[in-house]
Order: C-alpha cells, then sequence, then structure tokens
C-alpha cells in the first residue's frame, strides 16, 4: 500500500499532491545531529503541509531512560529550532499523538520485542495499517546488528497487503568491498525494492532541474556532446573545516565522503543518456549505463589532487588547519581536498573529460556544475576585440544560490566592436512563488510512497567505488597530503593538473 487515492481524482491533475497512505516510521539514532537537524523537522514539515497522514507515527529507539513524553520535547525542540515553514499547535498536538519512544541497544531482545508490540500498538490504535519504514540514521558499522533483530522478532517481515522498508545514509561503505558485504546484510533481510539509500543531494530542487534542464529544452540537448562541450566541472565547496567530526572524518576524507555519492551522481544526471521515462526503472538504467562507462586516466599522479588544509583566514577570523583540529591524529594522510579526472567512454562524451572537486575550508561555500563550451571555429573579429573573451558556459547552481547562469560574450556599448563575456541568470528565488522543499522532505515522502526515482541501488554504489578505488590505492602510496592554506582553492597540484590539460578551474 503506497500513496491514499481519491477516487475521485483525476491521476494527471498534478493540483492535488501525493499523500503518503496509512504508515509509521522508526527512528534509530534518535539523539544524533541527522535526526535532530533534518530528519524530525522534515516529517514536522511534512505534517505541516498535510503530505501526512492523520495517524501517522514516529518511533524514536535509542540508549536512553525516556518515556514518550520526553522524546517528544526533544522531537518539539528540533523542530522549533530548524523547521523550514512555521510552527502550528494543531499540526503538532495531532503529530504528537502518535510519538512513541523505546529505551534500549542495539543487541538488546527485550527493546526489539518491546519495538514489535509498540508498532502493533500503533497498527491498532493509529491506523498505520502494518505498513513501517525503519530509517537508520547511525553508523553503518551497526546496520548488521539493527537489520538483524528486526528480522529476528519479525518486524522485517511485513504482513500481506501491507509494506516494510528500511533507509540508510551515506556512507555505503568505504570501498567496493566493504559496500558489497553492506549490500549484502541488507539484501539478506529486505527485498532490493524496500531498500532506500538517501543522498540528500539527490533531493535538491536544482539537482532534480538538471533533468528539466536537458530534456524539456530543444536548445541544449543538441549541443549537450563533445561536439560543443570542451570540459565539465563539478564542485562541491565548504569554507568550513571538520568542526565536531573528526572521530568519522579522519580516516574517511573527501573522495569518500563526497566524491564517491554525492559527485558522482550528479555527473549520471548530467552525462546520462535520456531515459524512456522518469520512472524509478528506468533512470535507474541510464545512471548506470553512464557509471558503467567511466574510465580513469592512466596516469593518477598527473591526473588527480589532494590536500590537507593548513591553518590561514577564513571569512576575516584566524582558523587553525586540520591536524592542529580536536581529536586528528597528528599523523593523518586523510584528505580535506580532493580532484580528480574521468572520462566517459561513450559516443556522446569520447574526449571531453569530467573534474570533479571537493574540499574544505575552500573560498567559499557553493556547490555547482559547470558545464564549459568549446570556443566557436572562427572569430571574424580582430584579436583585440576578443582579448577579454572567454569559453562560454552553462553554470547550475546547487546551493547557496540555487539557479543557473549562462556566459557568453557580448559587444561592449560604443564603436569599437570590443567583446566581453556577460551573464544571464536565472534564480528560483525570483522566478517562483513556491518555496522549495528542503531535500529530506521530499526523500523521506517517496520512502513513504515506496517512490524511490532518485535513491541509488546497490550497483551504481558498486559501480562508483569501483571508479574511485583505483584513485584511493594510488593516494595510499604518496604519503601525506599537499598542504594549503585555508581560505584559498586548494592546493597548487589541483592547479598544475588542470595546467596540464591547458585549463584552470572556475572560481565561483
Amino acid at each position: 500500500m503506497n500513496d491514499w487515492v481519491n477516487p475521485l481524482r483525476d491521476p494527471e491533475d498534478r493540483r492535488l499532491p501525493r499523500i503518503a497512505g496509512p504508515c509509521g516510521m522508526v527512528l534509530f539514532g534518535v539523539t544524533g545531529d541527522l535526526s535532530r537537524k533534518k530528519v524530525m523537522p522534515a516529517i514536522y514539515d511534512l505534517a505541516n503541509r498535510g503530505l501526512l497522514p492523520p495517524g501517522f507515527s514516529l518511533t524514536g529507539f535509542a540508549r536512553r531512560d525516556w518515556a514518550d513524553e520526553d522524546f517528544a520535547q526533544v522531537v518539539h525542540d528540533s523542530v522549533k529550532q530548524h523547521a523550514r515553514t512555521e510552527f502550528r499547535e494543531e499540526v503538532w498536538k495531532q503529530l504528537a499523538e502518535g510519538f512513541r519512544f523505546v529505551p534500549g541497544n542495539f543487541d538488546d531482545d527485550v527493546a526489539f520485542n518491546t519495538l514489535r508490540r509498540t508498532i502493533e500498538e500503533l497498527d491498532e490504535v493509529r491506523g498505520t495499517g502494518g505498513n513501517h519504514a525503519f530509517y537508520l540514521a547511525i553508523p553503518p558499522g551497526f546496520f548488521g546488528d539493527v537489520v538483524g533483530q528486526l528480522k529476528e522478532h519479525g518486524l522485517a517481515q511485513p504482513a500481506a497487503g501491507s509494506w516494510r522498508r528500511v533507509v540508510v545514509e551515506k556512507p555505503f561503505g568505504h570501498d567496493l568491498e566493504s559496500a558489497r558485504e553492506l549490500n549484502g546484510i541488507l539484501a539478506d533481510v529486505f527485498p532490493s525494492g524496500s531498500i532506500f539509500r538517501i543522498d540528500h543531494y539527490l533531493g535538491k530542487e536544482t539537482v532534480q532541474n538538471i533533468l528539466a534542464l536537458r530534456f524539456a529544452n530543444a536548445m541544449f540537448e543538441p549541443i549537450w556532446n563533445s561536439n560543443y562541450v570542451d570540459h565539465v566541472q563539478i564542485t562541491m565547496a565548504e569554507d568550513i573545516g571538520i568542526g565536531g567530526r573528526a572521530g568519522y572524518y579522519d580516516g574517511i576524507g573527501a573522495a569518500r565522503d563526497v566524491i564517491q555519492n554525492h559527485l558522482m551522481q550528479l555527473m549520471s544526471l548530467v552525462a546520462m543518456e535520456e531515459p524512456t521515462s522518469f520512472d524509478a526503472e528506468s533512470l535507474r538504467v541510464e545512471k548506470l549505463k553512464l557509471l558503467s562507462s567511466v574510465t580513469l586516466p592512466r596516469r593518477l599522479d598527473l591526473a588527480t589532487a589532494r590536500g590537507q588544509y593548513a591553518a590561514g583566514w577564513q571569512g576575516g577570523d584566524q582558523v587553525v588547519g586540520f591536524l592542529e583540529e580536536e581529536g586528528v591524529r597528528k599523523t593523518s594522510h586523510t584528505e580535506t581536498y580532493a580532484a580528480v579526472t574521468l572520462h566517459v567512454d561513450n559516443r556522446r562524451w569520447a574526449g571531453v573529460p569530467f573534474y570533479l572537486r571537493t574540499g574544505k575550508r575552500l573560498g567559499r561555500r557553493v556547490t555547482e556544475v559547470a558545464v564549459v563550451f568549446k570556443p566557436a571555429p572562427h572569430l571574424p573579429f580582430n584579436k583585440t576585440a576578443t582579448e577579454e573573451l572567454t569559453h562560454n558556459a552553462l553554470v547550475i547552481r546547487i546551493q547557496p544560490d540555487e539557479g543557473m547562469t549562462i556566459r557568453f560574450g557580448s559587444k561592449v556599448p560604443g564603436t569599437a566592436m570590443e567583446i566581453r563575456d556577460v551573464n544571464m541568470d536565472f534564480a528560483y528565488g525570483g522566478s517562483f512563488t513556491e518555496s522549495s522543499a528542503e531535500a529530506y522532505e521530499r526523500l523521506i515522502l517517496d520512502v513513504l510512497l515506496g517512490d524511490p526515482p532518485l535513491f541509488p541501488r546497490h550497483a551504481e554504489v558498486e559501480k562508483s567505488w569501483q571508479i574511485l578505488d583505483p584513485v584511493l590505492d594510488h593516494w595510499a602510496k604518496k604519503g601525506r597530503p599537499d598542504q594549503y592554506e585555508a581560505g584559498t582553492w586548494g592546493p597548487p597540484s589541483a592547479d598544475k593538473m588542470m595546467a596540464r590539460d591547458g585549463r584552470v578551474w572556475r572560481r565561483p
């Protein structure tokens, strides 16, 4: 059973939103930042928008001696601080009636028996219909314990006409071998259509707009190929350091944290062929086909770069380097900046490099996709007329200023023929009155609807690791990464990587 269907509703009428049918969610890891800052507020925002059923239930599971009321207070505080929509008392009261809390450890049989009885009670008093999603907002090392307990206590197997689903967060392993092991653990308990791997970047409005931009407009797709595109840059830059995440980040690094999932998923959407439709299976087929075509250059020492941020200035404040951050090993070789060159061996993209980069303590916070076009084959102007003209580019801004910019050449007013770059800009905030839903709202609703078009399946995850593992193995033999000053745009080796190809990084 998925979304509730109004028998009088025309399925083609887009004015009526899809509303989740009777269901509940069990949230493991309720005390973590992810639950408090993202999941709990998103659930309230969905309720506030009328997209959850009246009897929706949220059950928390954690090693805390809490009553239901204590858990409700935690959710209340999270919602008040982080929710996107206004707080409405009547919405909160209805939602809070479905809150339950089960104390226990992940290896506690008594606690999982209590969880089973709690779910059965919710089915009876809240009308959740046996439909429950288990959200594992916990470190991947505990996935096996939890899904094993769900299986042992009969929580993973749905009754006829109902469903059970599991939601997991990245990282999906730390290399190909661990990813396969993790996929095996999940697949042993849940069928593949019931496993939802959340990559929150895929829930962002501008990421989904990549598909609309490419396939709804006749002006872009004819030039979306190697005949016209010189190269593509995909950037996720952060101006912050690791903060209090040393325990997680040290040993993981920028490539595992961002390139393997976020940036490769963005690349697949930018470069894939047109799907036969926008249902989950058609999108998955094209993304997997694209990732299967990705290759690495032979000389990884020339086509990749990595670095660690050193002390410097950020936003007017003096900040410490990565090795001076609390909890980081002084001998750590973990990279905080990573850049890789990838190629796509197919007819559309032959000879077009894709440059993926990410880093912390960079010049500013920005995520963007820049499609840089080849110069015109012939310019009937004096050389001096075009000396300030660069390559045309289409830049898709994913955050923080969601929108799109097209850079092209235009004549400077005056009697002389002089051509410079100008920008044509589209911003979501200035073009639509509708406010954009937060990524977790969209993704959680998709889980409850059983609609997984933008959730990567295990084959995509494994293919991404197959691409990245040789880079990580190469770096492991190279010793400590290059240093770059906080507030700059990465190590010199990254600029040299681009210079060898006769190109430069964009400075957003």
